[in-house]
């Protein structure tokens, strides 16, 4: 088994081709054409490529894909997210402070787990159009990004990211028959038509434990890792899109293929 860290394409591939079972953390890479490659590597060397998209494990993220799945809210229209973390204050240097490898302000670290977390339940996006606004490089860095994006099922939804702001984390859903917020590893308010606001609690486990534990699942065929190649290929398209549009001032199409 070999853990890879941030965005190590060239490393991947040769722990690809030299047998080893792989886990990355996320982002599996900066580009979209560079992730699918390093999946191809892993595919044709018969190993796992597993990205460790922690919020996946929450309690709270797996029954809140759980509630999307059963159709409980109806048609879903509208999704919302934000991640923000203050631990960014105190940063001096390495790859935060990189334009080159943490584009997008706090998009890269923190704002890849609201995409992802968005794709897990609606699919991929195919049109993103985002802002980032920056007050200055750092250290500390202190910026703000907004995306918004449109869903190839025709879900709207929008993302924002604050890298100098106590952590926050929010996913809310809404749906024609009611609409569904999670706000930690263990809490969500489910708000439902004509029924009173329910605040659900999920006892915490151990997400890493979890995490590593359905990379060896993975490995020993017990099932496939959550966080399927396609959900990754999609995230980073939005991702990519999103850098784009950043950039151009205009919205971007993602490319899903």
């Amino acid at each position: 088994m070999t853990l890879c860290s941030l965005y190590s394409c060239a490393t991947e591939i040769a722990c690809a081709n030299a047998g080893k079972q792989v886990f990355c953390e996320k982002p599996l890479a900066l580009r979209r054409a560079d992730a699918a490659r390093m999946f191809g590597a892993c595919h044709d060397a018969g190993v796992v490529l597993a990205v460790g998209h922690n919020r996946r494990f929450w309690p709270s993220m797996r029954a809140l894909r759980d509630i999307v799945a059963s159709g409980e809210l109806g048609a879903i229209l509208h999704i919302e997210g934000h991640n923000s973390n203050e631990n960014s204050q105190a940063i001096t240097g390495g790859w935060r402070l990189s334009p080159q490898e943490s584009p997008g302000g706090g998009l890269t670290g923190a704002g890849l787990h609201v995409l992802d977390a968005f794709v897990s339940m609606l699919g991929p996006v195919e049109r993103v159009y985002a802002r980032l606004h920056s007050r200055g490089n750092g250290p500390p860095p202190i910026d703000t990004a907004m995306v918004m994006l449109d869903f190839v099922n025709g879900v709207t939804g929008t993302l924002a990211t604050v890298r100098a702001t106590p952590f926050y984390w929010r996913i809310h859903l809404f749906g024609t028959n009611g609409s569904a917020e999670v706000l930690d590893e263990g809490t969500m308010i489910l708000r439902k038509s004509g029924d009173a606001t329910r605040r659900l609690t999920y006892p915490a486990i151990d997400v890493l434990r979890a995490e590593l534990d359905a990379f060896a699942d993975a490995i020993d065929n017990k099932c496939a890792f959550p966080v399927p190649e396609a959900d990754v290929l999609a995230t980073l398209a939005a991702f990519e899109a999103a850098l784009a549009s950043m950039k151009s001032g205009l919205p971007v199409v993602c490319q899903n293929a």
